[in-house]
């Protein structure tokens, strides 16, 4: 065997900001705070803050592999820690405050923290879980220190610790397989899982993820995430962002629609991604308003299927490309995004854009992926065969944090618990979640299909479909639809509307209007509303 002769260093988050701050070292980061004003500042400021940041958690006892939470919007703040903590060789919890408490707690103590970071506005969320949280010694506040409110955890400022530590920080070697990200499933079904990125695998996938058969990053675009940072490192655009030279833009917690236009138009942000329910409420202010996107060229959706109305709304009246994008906290998160193609190309813009809106996206380098059946046996990549979609590359989960068992087969495919097909260009479009497909009458009708046929009716704000048991075809699906402030919709108009789109048996047996349950994510929250519509064709069959 001949070894190869190149140099070996190991891939370190931290040489991205380090990269970032000397060959783009001018370009700025911007961001909204909870209640402070705009900050400004540079990727070489960004460096030496984080530097601060690091020395300061290390002065608090933040040792070699030990975990540090997060509680905290997209902020600068929050962009520091993702370097200064794994930077430190330490582990960067990110906790989601969309959880219920006991589910912050949970993850909390099973990531074993000892410090606790969280945003002014999480004070009274923090003191409320504090004596839940067994290994957290320290409380500190993402605030300067005239705005610091100590409450009754004790809190340490954030500013106030920055300004004790020298900028000049020696960033240790770390070897590149250690943990760095420590994110959390959103647990709608038994407890969160944690899933431990490596410096190897986040630096991986922000290389990948900024090509242009991805998200197609240079140094000119302007990208504000408004995807969570507490959610899979919000799909890593706060690593592929500074590889590229981009200027950040970071919106805080105030993700409504005119708090968005008003950074899209100041800052001339170029490209954003979020998911579905942040793009409808932007599209609500700009037709309230009849406001532009002015700058805005691309947005990334996804969280759940791109409803066909939104993207045709962003193109053929913005002319924003819209981009649909299928990943887990399981993948680093990015899966599949779905990019053009010569061949599409050659096929019309029509025949494109019906590529890219209706299926989740084309295979990535990094990822590789594939369909099976029941019985375990690969389906043919022909766009029609549909099953278990299975995935494995150098950013895919192997192992749950503290679990013995891997989570992967023996061929190191994880199974994401979606259906799917596959074409023979590689474009997958998921068709179901395995527990989310309704079987009626031994035919399958695709929940996800349905409700995009669905919200493309005036009026619909979201849709979502659910299997109802029937004693007669075994499952129904049942239309729960949550409609636009001040539209009134009927049954009648909606099933008129679906009528031509659906073939017949998948029609729904009801449609019920009420507020659509979201996860922590912002996805749909099925699982409610199976416990809420279970008994409801009960009515309809006279039961």
């Amino acid at each position: 065997m001949t070894a190869g002769l190149m140099q070996t260093p190991p891939l370190q988050i931290i040489d991205i900001l380090k990269f970032a701050a000397s060959a783009h070292a001018r370009r700025e980061i911007v961001t909204r705070l909870v209640d402070e004003p705009m900050w400004r500042y540079t990727y070489a400021d960004a460096l030496k803050r984080a530097g601060q940041a690091a020395s300061a958690l290390k002065r608090l006892g933040v040792a070699h592999g030990d975990r540090v939470s997060s509680l905290a919007w997209n902020t600068h703040r929050h962009f520091e820690l993702f370097y200064a903590v794994p930077g430190l060789g330490a582990v960067l919890h990110t906790a989601n405050p969309r959880l219920y408490d006991d589910q912050i707690i949970y993850t909390i103590n099973h990531a074993e923290s000892s410090v606790l970071l969280f945003d002014r506005n999480f004070l009274a969320v923090v003191e409320r879980i504090a004596p839940y949280l067994k290994t957290i010694k320290t409380y500190v506040m993402l605030t300067d220190e005239a705005r610091l409110t100590p409450g009754t955890v004790g809190a340490l400022g954030y500013e106030s610790l920055l300004d004790k530590e020298s900028t000049d920080f020696t960033w240790p070697v770390v070897e590149e397989n250690l943990g760095a990200f420590l994110c959390y499933t959103s647990g709608t079904t038994g407890d969160p899982k944690g899933v431990l990125y490596s410096h190897r695998a986040v630096v991986l996938h922000a290389m990948a993820s900024g090509l242009a058969s991805a998200f197609g990053f240079d140094a000119f675009d302007v990208v504000m995430p408004c995807s969570s940072l507490y959610h899979a490192t919000a799909w890593g655009l706060p690593f592929a962002a500074p590889i590229n030279g981009c200027k950040l833009v970071f919106p805080c917690d105030k993700m409504d629609g005119a708090s968005l236009q008003e950074l899209i138009t100041s800052e001339g942000v170029t490209f954003s991604g979020g998911v579905p329910t942040i793009w409808t409420m932007y599209l609500a202010h700009l037709e309230k308003t009849g406001e532009t996107p002015g700058s805005l060229q691309r947005v990334v959706i996804g969280g759940s299927a791109v409803p066909r109305a939104m993207a045709e709304g962003f193109k053929k009246k913005y002319g924003v490309r819209v981009l649909q994008i299928w990943g887990m906290t399981e993948t680093c998160p990015l899966g599949v995004i779905a990019t053009p193609t010569p061949e599409l190309a050659e096929a019309g813009e029509e025949a494109m854009d019906e590529a890219i809106w209706t299926r989740q996206g084309r295979m990535q380098f990094g990822i590789e992926l594939k369909i099976v059946d029941e019985d375990g046996r690969d389906l043919p990549w022909d766009g029609k065969n549909s099953g278990a979609l299975l995935v494995r590359g150098p950013w895919t989960i192997r192992r749950y944090f503290r679990k013995d068992i891997d989570a992967t087969n023996e061929e190191g495919w994880f199974d994401t618990g979606d259906i799917a097909t596959i074409d023979a260009a590689g474009f997958m479009r998921i068709t179901d979640r395995k527990k989310d497909v309704i079987k009626s009458g031994g035919e399958w009708i695709s929940s996800i299909d349905l409700e995009n046929f669905a919200v493309g009716c005036p009026g619909v704000k979201i849709a979502a479909v659910i299997g109802v048991p029937h004693p007669k075809w075994e499952e129904r699906p049942v239309l729960v639809i949550e409609c636009h402030d001040g539209v009134e919709l009927t049954e009648e108009a909606v099933q008129t509307f679906l009528e031509p789109n659906i073939v017949k048996w998948w029609k729904p047996d009801k449609v019920i209007f009420a507020s659509v349950p979201l996860t922590a994510t912002g996805k749909i929250d099925k699982k409610v509303l199976r416990g809420r519509y279970s008994d409801v064709l009960g009515d309809v069959l006279g039961g």
